[in-house]
């Protein structure tokens, strides 16, 4: 995958990940890939419903380390 931007939101809490995600795939053009790692782990749940309700595609999620990284397609 090539990533176009990466973003790293370790030791910030709900909702921040989310909220920097928001602002950064705003900057994006459709198509370019956004890559999340962030250390709260109710991140996995959020960045599934954030993906659903703002319509861009959430493509991976994994669990690297004490890491929860996620990658987005900008709508």
């Amino acid at each position: 995958m090539n990533i176009d931007k990466e973003l790293d939101t370790s030791g910030l809490n709900c909702p921040l990940p989310i909220l920097k995600a928001k602002k950064a795939l705003a900057e994006m053009t459709s198509g370019q890939l956004l890559r999340v790692t962030a250390t709260d782990a109710g991140s996995m749940r959020d960045f599934a419903t954030f993906a659903k309700q703002t319509g861009n595609e959430l493509l991976d999620q994994q669990i690297v380390g004490n890491a929860f990284v996620h990658t987005l397609k900008r709508r």
